[in-house]
């Protein structure tokens, strides 16, 4: 069957462009159905509605893939920095021309609040944006010899060919964070988003190309994951890959890895802490909260699951929180609502496995607690309140919209609940005592702590955690080290 397109789905209508609707992986300047022609439905998780059959390209296209952009690594590292600045800056201009665009795709594919999509598509052009200007200072470091007669410097080169591995959450920004790092520094792309939104990473692609992106330099292969970034994790030729995604698939990367040393960013799951004190400012705590549980309908890697709130406070905050957490909007996409449709029906299970394992462990229903009847991918935004320990929800990431509370006594006992996670990617504290602030942020091991607010996240920070959470960091300037090397060069001038 040949990929194609649902034209009687709303978003053909609804879209301006619709050339940036492609149901063909892009490899070597070519859109490419595969050798073996085999496509992959993709479904509007809001209605149930397919989408399209996108190519599903084999292990054999993969390889392909890597030779192209291996073919054309040399020519890109070879490129002027400005030059490689310019190709990127023109890539993050089109993205913004069309923004709305991109946003009516990630919606009715990925099922997000069309003002959630409208966020992401700034936020991923910003790291087009950022990486532009960074392409321009690969600077040569002089350093003082330890020698008599010689000349010390260090460079920073390209590693080669990165491979990219993106998740259905985050289509958009996932890509460009890790692309416009990579071609930053010199490296050319092979990327693989995930089989369930693959049409954000296709318009993506389609932008670069348009952008003057040369053939090879940034290449998008659709297809099953196991057949794909099988053949990568094998090839020699990849010499760096960036992941996210669950904890588990990050353990097989860093396996399969190990044959031909490749260097590995694995940004994965997250169990996020939210510890509220008695002398934080309640009425922020509560809004603070609302977002960092229920954004992306609670979809997110940075997700709050695990409340700890002083016992003082603690019925005063769960009627609150539960208050706000009523006046949710659920709904499609397009309605912009405060909560969309989950990605799929694994994910709603989850959420009633977690809901009914904690209730029979003892804690209470605030609210919520069962399907939504918008439709079949939709769930009450939830609140449980005296969650004990063992519940599951307490260890493991519900990656939907339920919230787990529980109160806490002393500081001590709050920082030590925090902490006790395999994961260690973000947490969330609220206290107005400097002296607090400052020992909990040293004592909380998670690579990033937020503190009195949620969002935290951008181009210019390094983005990433510590533990089961990952290796390496995303954003800022510690986000080219993954895809360079450092080279001593060392002179003598006697």
């Amino acid at each position: 069957m040949p990929a194609f397109l649902n034209r009687s789905h709303p978003l053909c209508a609804a879209i301006s462009d619709s050339d940036l609707l492609r149901t063909s992986a892009h490899l070597n300047g070519q859109w490419v159905d595969g050798v073996l022609g085999v496509t992959q439905a993709v479904t509007d998780p809001a209605s149930g509605s397919e989408l399209g059959q996108i190519a599903s390209l084999s292990a054999q296209d993969a390889k392909s893939a890597v030779k192209a952009a291996h073919d054309a690594w040399s020519a890109w590292a070879g490129l002027l920095p400005q030059e490689r600045t310019d190709f990127l800056r023109r890539w993050f201009e089109l993205m913004l021309e069309h923004r709305e665009d991109l946003a009516l795709i990630m919606t009715y594919e990925q099922g997000k609040p069309i003002s959630e999509a409208r966020g992401e598509i700034d936020y991923a052009a910003a790291f087009i944006e950022f990486y532009a200007e960074e392409a321009r200072r690969p600077n040569i470091e002089s350093v003082t010899s330890h020698l008599p007669d010689a000349e010390v410097e260090v460079w920073r080169e390209p590693v080669g060919v990165a491979a990219l591995i993106t998740p259905w959450n985050f289509p958009s920004a996932m890509l460009t964070r890790k692309a416009a790092a990579a071609l930053a520094a010199g490296c050319t792309v092979v990327a693989h988003p995930s089989i369930e939104t693959p049409l954000s990473a296709l318009a993506l692609a389609e932008l670069a190309q348009r952008a003057g992106m040369p053939d090879g330099v940034f290449n998008v292969i659709t297809g099953s994951a196991p057949d794909i970034v099988g053949a990568w994790m094998e090839d020699p030729r990849i010499r760096a890959v960036s992941f996210t995604g669950s904890t588990e698939i990050g353990r097989l990367l860093y396996r399969q890895g190990a044959d031909t040393i490749k260097r590995l960013v694995l940004e994965l799951g997250g169990h996020a802490p939210f510890v509220v004190f008695a002398d934080a400012d309640m009425e922020q705590a509560v809004d603070e909260a609302i977002k960092a549980k229920f954004a992306t309908s609670g979809q997110d890697c940075l997700g709050a699951n695990r409340f700890f709130i002083e016992r003082s406070i603690y019925d005063d905050f769960c009627a609150r929180f539960t208050t706000a957490t009523k006046a949710l909007r659920v709904g499609v996409g397009m309605d912009d609502p405060d909560i969309g449709p989950l990605m799929n029906a694994k994910a709603i299970e989850k959420q009633e496995e977690h809901v009914k394992d904690a209730l029979d462990k003892g804690a209470r229903l605030l609210c919520g607690g069962a399907r939504h009847p918008a439709g079949d991918l939709f769930y009450q935004p939830t609140v449980l309140a005296d969650v004990p320990a063992d519940a599951k929800i307490m260890s493991e990431e519900t990656f939907g919209p339920v919230a787990a509370i529980t109160p806490f006594d002393t500081e001590d006992e709050a920082l030590t609940r925090a902490n006790d996670t395999e994961y260690g990617l973000v947490a969330y504290l609220h206290t107005q005592d400097p002296r607090r602030i400052y020992r909990a942020s040293r004592a909380l091991r998670f690579g990033m702590v937020a503190i009195n607010r949620t969002k935290v996240t951008g181009a210019p920070i390094p983005f990433g955690g510590m533990k089961q959470s990952g290796l390496g960091r995303e954003g800022s300037r510690l986000g080219l080290e993954a895809f360079t090397e450092v080279k001593y060069v060392c002179r003598d001038w006697a």
